[in-house]
């Protein structure tokens, strides 16, 4: 433990520029998680996964190769061919454009989903290890009794004031998945917090703050990556069936679940506007969640020995 509190709290050596050593590490930090990652073949195939969808992503904002409401009544369902390379839905749309296009809409409800979760879980996390008794307990009750409330009936139920839209699926995962990160983070947040050198630190007059943002957050940064990773991939699978039960994703704005709703009903007669959607949708899970295993052993200074020895 000593060590894994080394490799966060090194202090820069003599002769040495403390605000540029301390400017400088979180960039040599990020490059040597980012290089242990790569360093692993499943780490490699999640970089380039998301990698091609943060940058599919923001080309479709300005490109996409047909105008998304270019209809043909004569051209509908076609098979894949050169003129529509994934072919097109039942209302002659290009299929392949609206899944380019979706996935700016579905980056950015990842996004926004996992921030609020984080938020959200943080300060549960930072209640939780409080002094204050009181809020101590009261944040663990809150979290135990809210915790079982599933995440479409939240989307429900604020779909009843604010209709279906974007933000219905962004508070209803990042609540349900905030949650889900303070208690699965909470057993290591309390382990920390009880700590002979979290101790000795209050014992030296450190802030609530300073303790949780220098001992509590890095010793359980490890399972809050990896619980962040699976409610992105989540949030991708739950904008799905959200906007297939109609409170997600409103009509007319593009996403992966758009896709899938619109063609679903045809699956029997005409199964590849189908398959690309899902197709997608299960490439880009499959790489968030790996991509969580991996970043938490690249995180980890226990697993990873550039950390552990300081060097980063």
């Amino acid at each position: 433990m000593m060590d894994e509190q080394a490799a966060w709290t090194a202090e820069p050596g003599p002769g040495s520029s403390g605000h540029a050593v301390r400017s400088a590490r979180p960039w040599r930090w990020l490059r040597t998680v980012i290089a242990s990652m790569w360093n692993r073949r499943e780490g490699r195939f999640a970089l380039v996964t998301l990698g091609l969808w943060v940058l599919t992503a923001l080309v479709c904002l300005v490109w996409t190769p047909w105008p998304l409401w270019r209809t043909d009544g004569y051209q509908v369902w076609q098979s894949p061919s050169r003129a529509h390379w994934l072919g097109t839905d039942g209302t002659g749309a290009d299929v392949l454009s609206w899944l380019l296009a979706g996935s700016a809409t579905n980056l950015l409800i990842c996004l926004l989903a996992v921030v609020f979760a984080g938020a959200l879980g943080t300060l549960l996390l930072a209640a939780t290890v409080s002094r204050s008794k009181v809020l101590s307990s009261g944040s663990i009750v809150l979290v135990d009794a809210l915790i079982s409330i599933p995440t479409v009936l939240l989307a429900l139920l604020l779909a009843v004031p604010m209709g279906a839209s974007v933000a219905v699926i962004i508070v209803a995962c990042g609540v349900g998945y905030g949650l889900n990160l303070a208690r699965v983070a909470r057993p290591q947040a309390l382990l920390a917090a009880g700590s002979d050198y979290v101790q000795s630190a209050l014992a030296s007059g450190a802030s609530g703050w300073r303790i949780l943002t220098s001992h509590i957050l890095p010793n359980v940064a490890p399972p809050m990556a990896v619980q962040l990773s699976l409610s992105a991939g989540t949030s991708v699978l739950a904008e799905s069936g959200l906007t297939y039960l109609g409170v997600g994703v409103p009509s007319g704005v593009p996403s992966w679940g758009h896709s899938l709703t619109t063609s679903v009903k045809f699956i029997n007669v005409y199964p590849l506007t189908v398959l690309w959607p899902g197709l997608v949708v299960t490439l880009v899970v499959v790489a968030l969640n790996v991509f969580g295993d991996v970043l938490r052993e690249a995180i980890d200074p226990a697993a990873n020995p550039v950390l552990r020895k300081g060097e980063a």
